[in-house]
C-alpha cells in the first residue's frame, strides 16, 4: 500500500484547487498538454515497435555470425539515460556537430538540419531509448514458444505471412503488451529528455509548477490528471489481453534456428548495424571521446569513484526490493484473477505514472509526518521502489502468463507444499522473467535522475546527478565520464540476464 503514497499526496494536493482553478486549467493548459503527450506516446510507442520486435525477431529466430554479440547491441541502448540521449544528439546535430558537419557535406548548406526541438525529436531520442524493452520481453516470448505450432500450421496449408499472423502474433501478444505497457509509462513520466528538448509534456509542466512558480497544487492537479490517463491506459491494456494465455507441453519440439545465408546475413546486420549506430554507437563514442578530454585534463579524481559506488549500492538496494515485492503481486493476480487483483496490480502502478519530482515530494511529505528516522538513504530507496515497481510487475506477469496449470498440480500431486511447489516449480519457469525484471528495475534505478535529487542525502551524489549539474553548465567533459560509467556499471547485470541464454545455446 505504500505505492499508494504518492498519490494520496496529488489527491490532497489537487484539493487544494478552487472549481474556477480547475476550469483554468481544463480551457487553457490541459488540451495542448493531452495532445503532446498522447502524440508524442504513440510514435513512441510505434517506433519501439518497429526497432524492437523486428531485431527481437532476427536474433530469435535466425542463426547467424555473431548472433551474441547482437543480442547485447541490442540491449546496451537501455543503459543511457534518456536526458543523455538526447544532450548527445542535440550536441551532435549543432552545425559543427559530427552529424551537422556530416549533413551539410552530404546534403549541402541548403537543406537544413533537422531540429529534435519538437514532436519528432522527442519521438526519435525516446524510441531509441526504450525500443530495448520491447526487444527483452518479445525475444523471451520468442524463445520460449514452441515449433510445432508452426510445423502444424504449415501442414495445413499455412503460409509465412499467415503463420506469423495468425500463430506467432498472438502467442507474442503479452509480451508486446507488457513491452509497449512499460515504453508508454515510461514516456508519460519521461523528465529528462523532455526538458532537455523543451518539449512541453504533463511532466514538464508539472516540474515547472513546482520549481518555477511553487504552485504544489496545481502541479498536483496536473499529476492527477497524468494519473488518471495512465491508469486508463493500463486498464485497457489489461483489457484486451486478458485472454492471451497460452501453454505449452513439456514434450513439445524446442525451436530448431534457421541458418542465415550469406545474403541474409548481410541483410541482419545491416539492419541491426543501423540500429546499434544509433542507439548506441554514436552515444558511446561522444561519451569516450569527451571522457578522454576528461582524463587529460585529470577531471576524474576520488569524489568521482565515490559517486559510482552511490549509484551501485542505490541501483542494487531498490532492484532486490523491487522483484521481491513485485513477486506475490504477479503472482496473485496470476492465480486469483479478480477485481481486487486487478486493482492492486493497477495500484502498483501508481509510482510509475507519476512523475519523479512528485513521488520524492509525495515520499517526504509521508517521511517526515510519520516515519521520519526513515529520512535518508532509506526513503530514497523508497521513492525508486515505488517508481519502478511496475518494472517488476510486468517482466514477471508476462512470464507467468506462460506458466502450465498442469506442472504446479503435478507437483502437489506428489506431495509438494505450497512453498516447496514455488521454490521447485514456479520460480525455476518464471527465472528468465525475474532476472530481465531486476536487471530492468537496476538500469532505470542507475540512470534515475528528479526523484534522487530530492531525496538523496546530503553530499550523496549519484552519476546522473553528476551528469545533469555538468551538462547544465555546459562542462560536458566532465558529464561525459558519468556518464559512460552508467554504461560500464551496467555490463556485469546484463551478463547475468545473459547467462541463461548461453546455456540454451549449449
Amino acid at each position: 500500500m505504500l505505492a499508494a503514497v504518492p498519490l494520496l499526496f496529488v489527491v490532497g494536493q489537487s484539493l487544494q484547487l478552487s472549481v474556477p482553478e480547475w476550469r483554468g486549467l481544463w480551457t487553457s493548459r490541459l488540451p495542448g498538454l493531452l495532445w503532446n503527450t498522447l502524440s508524442l506516446a504513440v510514435l513512441v510507442a510505434l517506433g519501439c515497435t518497429l526497432l524492437g520486435m523486428s531485431s527481437a525477431w532476427l536474433v530469435a529466430r535466425r542463426q547467424f555470425c555473431g548472433r551474441g554479440i547482437a543480442v547485447w547491441l541490442m540491449i546496451l541502448p537501455l543503459t543511457i539515460p534518456t536526458y543523455v540521449f538526447a544532450h548527445i544528439y542535440t550536441t551532435l546535430l549543432e552545425r559543427d556537430g559530427w552529424l551537422g558537419s556530416l549533413w551539410h557535406l552530404v546534403l549541402g548548406e541548403q537543406i537544413a538540419i533537422p531540429d529534435l526541438y519538437n514532436l519528432g525529436g522527442a519521438s526519435f531520442v525516446l524510441s531509441l531509448a526504450g525500443f530495448s524493452y520491447v526487444f527483452l520481453l518479445v525475444r523471451i516470448a520468442l524463445q520460449d514458444t514452441h515449433q510445432s505450432l508452426e510445423d502444424a500450421a504449415r501442414i495445413q496449408g499455412a503460409r509465412p505471412l499467415e503463420v506469423f499472423w495468425r500463430i506467432n502474433l498472438p502467442l507474442l501478444r503479452p509480451a508486446i503488451a507488457a513491452s509497449l505497457a512499460v515504453v508508454v509509462l515510461h514516456v508519460l513520466s519521461d523528465f529528462g529528455a523532455v526538458s532537455m528538448l523543451r518539449y512541453q509534456t504533463f511532466t514538464l509542466s508539472i516540474y515547472l509548477q513546482m520549481t518555477g512558480r511553487l504552485d504544489h497544487s496545481a502541479a498536483a492537479a496536473l499529476s492527477l490528471v497524468l494519473v488518471i490517463l495512465s491508469l486508463t491506459f493500463l486498464v485497457l491494456e489489461r483489457f484486451f489481453r486478458r485472454r492471451q494465455r497460452y501453454y505449452t507441453g513439456t514434450q513439445a519440439r524446442r525451436r530448431e534456428l534457421k541458418r542465415a545465408t550469406a545474403a541474409e546475413q548481410l541483410a541482419i546486420w545491416a539492419w541491426l548495424g543501423l540500429v546499434t549506430l544509433f542507439a548506441f554507437g554514436l552515444p558511446l563514442a561522444w561519451m569516450i571521446a569527451w571522457s578522454w578530454d576528461a582524463w587529460i585534463q585529470q577531471a576524474i579524481d576520488a569524489r568521482f569513484w565515490e559517486y559510482v559506488g552511490n549509484s551501485l549500492v542505490v541501483a542494487v538496494s531498490a532492484a532486490s526490493v523491487a522483484v521481491a515485492v513485485a513477486l506475490p503481486l504477479a503472482l496473485y493476480q496470476t492465480k486469483r484473477r479478480s477485481a481486487y487483483s486487478a486493482s492492486l496490480l493497477q495500484l502498483s502502478s501508481v509510482g510509475f505514472v507519476l512523475p519523479g519530482p512528485v513521488i520524492a515530494l509525495g515520499i517526504l511529505t509521508f517521511v517526515l509526518g510519520w516515519v521520519p528516522w526513515l529520512y535518508g538513504f532509506a526513503a530514497l530507496v523508497l521513492a525508486l521502489v515505488i517508481r519502478f515497481l511496475p518494472l517488476a510487475v510486468q517482466s514477471q506477469d508476462a512470464a507467468m502468463q506462460q506458466l502450465t496449470p498442469t506442472l504446479e498440480q503435478a507437483g502437489r500431486a506428489l506431495g509438494a507444499g505450497p512453498l516447496e511447489n514455488l521454490w521447485r516449480v514456479i520460480l525455476p519457469v518464471i527465472r528468465g522473467g525475474m532476472v530481465s525484471a531486476w536487471v530492468l528495475v537496476f538500469i532505470d534505478a542507475l540512470k534515475e535522475l528528479p526523484a534522487t535529487l530530492i531525496l538523496r542525502p546530503i553530499g550523496f551524489d549519484t552519476l546522473p546527478v553528476r551528469i545533469w549539474i555538468e551538462a547544465s553548465e555546459e562542462m560536458l567533459e566532465h558529464a561525459a565520464p558519468a556518464a559512460l560509467m552508467l554504461v560500464i556499471g551496467t555490463l556485469p547485470v546484463l551478463w547475468i540476464m545473459m547467462r541463461p541464454e548461453r546455456r540454451h545455446r549449449r
